[in-house]
């Protein structure tokens, strides 16, 4: 089991995934109902508008709802764009067990400790029918995926299929000629009257109360859990329904099981604070994952994702059976990669698409791993189990010529061991179970044992070198000469992609991406906040790759962005040109498209190949604020000014780079008084005087213009402004152009207009012009 995500909280009596988004709802003991977002481990909101426990909750499967159902005896629905409850049905007596959308009718199904299962139309806000019979607590009550039934399972011990077709016809219009026929045909209108819900199958055989039932999404199978510690698996037809098998293995009470909706297994977690997976076939217990200390409540599956959710005493978890990753290696134009147990090439040029051998182990023994050999034509395949001590690879020759059928599985030369990888043309090394590294030959014979530091997983490192991961991070190690060569401090790593000619590789774990040169020289690291999931190097050193729901790429130089999002999960297995090769989930290869004109126009300034920035800037489409504020952040902005438009934007830039003469360009059009002061002030820097003059002449900064022309030595300009002062009546800057201009009479003037009589006496006595008869004054 993979745990993706675990929280901590009172009890979780209800869970229940969003379709689409990456999200879930659980319900508590305490009254709580809580949204989280499981990918990027966060809480979204609460909703605690129920008295006491709440038990049902559920997702509407197209619009933004979703409902709950208390130990209030209240069924409410939820609008949670709106984060509110939007409106609450009352009718039942006593504590409600489980509530659930139709995934197709307006209909509301509810399960109560009132013996009954009631079915609401939520669009009309009533109850439209009331389903009796048992005669204990109904602990669930489920709508069938795809027919007009329902499952309950009761307290009183049995489990109770209801035909629910007589409520559709009453209550859903009909559709084009329904009507018609309903009209054409009055004698088959009963007269007594139709039965809304009818019980059509009761399958007794537990021994004590039931407290889960579900149908299988394709097949006519019922699996229910009870007190007797049995998962119980029942078949159906129309006419009747019988027990096929009882799966025995809990030793508490089984509180919730479920059919797993892509695979022949079923899921039933206990108060025996177990989850276990039975084989649907053989039933027999396959896997079991047990707490310390935590009973199960609940547990859910998601619609199309291979994603689980169990609710126990302390939280709940999101988990996985098994990883999705798919194996795979990468030789020049060749993918080598595992499928439904066959090894199978494909030529990324041609595009074709070849099984080249049938593995050994069955399904239950997922691939790890594999490496590739291109000298010998050979491939180890590693397959992990739940206890890895028990972990297998396998080594197998491919052969020269395909055959079409293969119907045997292929021979190979199988040995335990953690994991196995090609360091010579005709040497692999092995990690075995207790942690000792060894060198074997072709014929899987152990030729070396090597005392290597202590490690729990080793690398490919090129030819006769070893990565070797610790605690603390990498070692490189020559095996050859038994020697250390380099370490780096890394978290936990889970994969390393070599560039191809070996110069750059890439360390990621979890959350984390490391770049590093052939020495193990940390170039830069990337922090993710959703998982890392694939990447590759493409032929210009720039690694390309993918988290949970983006394509991305990183520089040598730290620089890293999105090149495009994605609606699922993939993982790279080639980056080149234009194109990503990938493979889905399903193991499919597939090509995906982007767009590599921002990392490739980031290179080239790192790479300070200018000539191929301005061809870029020349014909590009780049745009956005985010390369703009890159070019400026890296000390480009000249070169950001190719893309702006925006004249606002283009003056900062333009100040910024020194360009004086677009910024006067964007100021003219601007026309505000602030960005004419800065021009002003940067023109001034640059001793640009004319622009300096048009800017105060601008902002009719009169001061300092005329400081302006004094230190130009332009008086002629000078004497306009003491000119332009005098109509101003700005007696103060009239006299001070005077002073700028040493015009001592023109001072007196100034000052005998002005009445300043005691400074005028002062000036004329100072200056002798006492015998001016122009000067004289009473």
């Amino acid at each position: 089991m993979l745990t993706k995500f675990e929280t901590k909280s009172a009890r979780v009596k209800g869970l229940s995934f969003h379709p689409k988004r990456p999200w879930i709802l659980a319900s508590l003991h305490n009254g709580i109902i809580q949204l989280w977002d499981y990918r990027m481990c966060t809480l979204l909101d609460k909703f605690d508008e129920h008295d006491g426990p709440v038990r049902g909750i559920c997702f509407h499967s197209q619009q933004p709802l979703f409902v709950s159902g208390g130990d209030d005896y209240k069924i409410k629905v939820w609008n949670y764009k709106q984060r509110r409850c939007i409106f609450t049905l009352m009718g039942h007596l006593d504590y409600i067990r489980t509530t659930f959308f139709h995934h197709e009718y307006p209909w509301i199904l509810s399960a109560s400790d009132d013996q009954t299962i009631r079915i609401w139309n939520w669009q009309s806000r009533a109850c439209i029918c009331v389903l009796t019979g048992h005669n204990h607590y109904v602990m669930c009550a489920h709508f069938h995926p795809t027919e007009d039934l329902v499952v309950s399972a009761s307290l009183d011990q049995t489990v109770r299929v209801w035909d629910i077709s007589g409520l559709r016809k009453k209550n859903v219009a009909p559709g084009p000629g329904g009507l018609e026929e309903h009209l054409k045909n009055p004698s088959h209108t009963d007269l007594f009257g139709t039965s809304d819900a009818v019980v059509k199958h009761v399958l007794e055989g537990h021994d004590r109360g039931v407290n889960w039932a579900a149908f299988h999404n394709s097949l006519p199978l019922i699996v229910s859990g009870a007190d007797d510690r049995q998962v119980k698996l029942w078949r159906m037809n129309d006419s009747k329904a019988w027990e096929v098998d009882n799966c025995r293995g809990h030793y508490n009470n089984v509180s919730c099981v479920l059919f797993h909706p892509r695979q022949e297994l079923i899921l039933s977690n206990s108060e025996d604070k177990s989850i276990r997976v039975w084989d649907l076939v053989k039933r027999t217990t396959l896997y079991t994952f047990r707490r310390e200390h935590d009973r199960f409540w609940i547990m859910t599956a998601h619609p199309s994702l291979n994603l689980f959710a169990a609710g126990h005493d302390t939280g709940m978890i999101i988990f996985k059976l098994e990883r999705e990753r798919p194996s795979f290696a990468v030789h020049n134009n060749l993918l080598y990669y595992v499928k439904d147990r066959y090894l199978r090439r494909l030529d990324f040029n041609q595009s074709k698409d070849v099984a080249l051998l049938q593995l050994r182990g069955g399904n239950r023994s997922p691939v790890f791993s594999i490496s590739y050999n291109h000298v010998e034509n050979a491939v180890l395949v590693c397959t992990h189990t739940n206890n890895v001590d028990n972990s297998t690879y396998d080594l197998y020759m491919i052969p020269k010529e395909v055959d079409p059928n293969l119907n045997e599985t292929s021979d190979c030369k199988r040995s335990s061991g953690l994991t196995a990888v090609w360091i010579a043309r005709n040497r692999f090394a092995v990690l075995d179970r207790t942690h000792t590294l060894v060198i074997k030959n072709m014929k899987n014979e152990v030729t070396k044992k090597v005392q290597a530091p202590p490690c729990d997983e080793i690398f490919y490192a090129g030819t006769g070198m070893l990565l070797l991961r610790d605690s603390d991070g990498l070692i490189l190690f020559d095996v050859q000469q038994n020697r250390l060569l380099a370490t780096v401090k890394t978290a936990r790593v889970k994969y390393v992609i070599w560039s191809s000619d070996m110069s750059h590789v890439a360390f990621f774990s979890k959350h984390v991406i490391t770049i590093c040169n052939r020495r193990l020289d940390v170039l830069c690291t990337v922090q993710e906040n959703s998982r890392v999931k694939s990447g590759a190097w493409d032929d210009n050193s720039v690694f390309i790759y993918t988290t949970s729901n983006h394509i991305k790429y990183a520089l040598t130089n730290g620089d890293h962005g999105i090149i495009r999002t994605l609606d699922v999960p993939i993982y790279i297995t080639r980056a080149k040109d234009s194109n990503v090769y990938c493979l889905d989930r399903e193991c499919r290869p597939r090509v995906l498209t982007i767009d590599p004109t921002e990392y490739r126009f980031k290179l080239a300034l790192v790479n300070r190949k200018y000539e191929e920035v301005l061809h870029m800037v020349r014909n590009a489409k780049l745009v956005g604020q985010s390369i703009i504020a890159y070019l400026q952040k890296k000390g480009y902005p000249e070169v950001a000014l190719h893309f702006v438009k925006d004249e606002k934007t283009r003056f900062a830039l333009a100040l910024e780079c020194g360009n004086i003469e677009v910024a006067l360009d964007a100021a003219r059009i601007l026309d505000d008084k602030a960005c004419w002061e800065k021009l002003g002030e940067a023109a001034l820097l640059h001793g640009n005087h004319q622009v300096v003059e048009m800017a105060y002449q601008r902002t009719k900064n009169f001061d300092k213009l005329s400081f302006l022309y004094l230190i130009t030595g332009n008086l002629e300009k000078l004497r306009k402004m003491m000119k332009i002062a005098e109509i101003r009546k700005d007696t103060s800057g009239q006299f001070q152009n005077a002073l700028y201009l040493g015009d001592v009479a023109e001072r007196v003037k100034i000052l005998k207009v002005n009445i300043y009589k005691i400074i005028f006496k002062c000036a004329v006595a100072l200056f002798n012009l006492c015998n001016s008869s122009e000067y004289f004054f009473y």
